[in-house]
């Protein structure tokens, strides 16, 4: 949906000296479609893996300075814009996918189809791995991460089996994870769904990087970063990133003003335009070249107003 971000973005970016900030780098290629399509424009992009940082940085090297590229959480943006001396911004960019890099990466532990150490950290540099997570946290704790962010409906039955194993020798590596899961589950349950780990490790990797309470705080900073006439993208993988996009982008997009009042002053009035209906989805033909495009959902907003105290 790469070319789509572009195209809601575009009139925002085509006036000489446009900031777009890409608040998740990753490997670049994101960045790179916006520094070739508008020349225009400057780059700030975001990633709290440095590994992401040095490899999109040798990408991106071509391109100056044009691009800056920060080691910051995507909450963190305020701050960094501060840094830079950025008053406004005209684009922002999310993609909220885990990296490629991340997946393929054998000793990072996001991947439930190879055997790795469970880190599952972006920034390998601070923070809980899901090796702590597991061996460490309450049960019910670990049910709820299990419910709230992987949707998993067998959580108590896992969480019991981790808690009874973790007795015997705590989890330091994926397999044994993958393979207590699947002992864990009901036979109906692994025959739909694909991998039956797949859920456990989306809801460890959220927990352990903090993804959800991280974007509840970047959206708005991102909506009000912007300029007016200002627009911002955001691709979510997940229905809790989704539904959380969702609100900030419609309260933005609402009247606050008390009922039944005939004229509605400017304080009141909308600070957001949507510019998709709902969340856009991949094609069948995006998703048919990459499989991880299947969950993306796609939301955009224009900022047609200044707040107003």
């Amino acid at each position: 949906m790469l070319q789509r971000c572009l195209d809601l973005l575009a009139p925002a970016l085509r006036t000489p000296g446009a900031v777009v900030v890409d608040c998740t780098l990753g490997l670049g290629g994101h960045s790179e479609a916006l520094l070739e399509q508008f020349p225009e424009a400057r780059l700030v992009a975001l990633d709290r893996d440095k590994e992401a940082l040095r490899l999109s940085g040798e990408r991106l090297a071509r391109f100056g300075e044009r691009a800056t590229l920060v080691h910051a959480v995507y909450d963190e943006l305020p701050d960094v814009l501060t840094r830079l001396r950025i008053p406004r911004v005209q684009g922002v960019l999310f993609d909220l996918g885990v990296s490629s890099m991340q997946l393929d990466e054998a000793d990072r532990g996001f991947a439930y189809a190879q055997d790795a150490p469970l880190d599952m950290r972006m920034d390998q540099t601070t923070g809980m791995s899901a090796a702590e997570v597991l061996n460490t946290y309450p049960p019910g704790e670990l049910v709820r991460i299990l419910r709230a962010y992987g949707e998993e409906k067998q959580a108590k039955r896992i969480v019991a089996a981790i808690v009874r194993e973790r007795q015997k020798e705590p989890f330091s590596n994926s397999a044994r994870l993958v393979e207590l899961i699947r002992d864990a589950l009901p036979q109906a349950a692994k025959r739909t769904g694909g991998n039956p780990a797949k859920r456990t490790f989306q809801a460890l990797r959220i927990e352990v990087n903090g993804e959800l309470s991280v974007l509840e705080r970047a959206i708005p900073a991102a909506v009000k970063a912007l300029d007016v006439g200002g627009r911002i993208a955001v691709l979510s993988y997940h229905s809790l990133e989704d539904r959380l996009v969702k609100q900030v982008f419609a309260g933005g997009a609402a009247t606050t003003a008390p009922p039944g009042l005939p004229v509605v002053p400017e304080r009141y009035q909308p600070r957001l335009k949507l510019l998709t209906r709902g969340a856009e989805l991949p094609t069948e033909e995006e998703v048919a070249e990459n499989r991880r495009a299947a969950p993306a959902r796609l939301r955009g907003a224009e900022r047609i107003r200044e707040d107003v105290e």
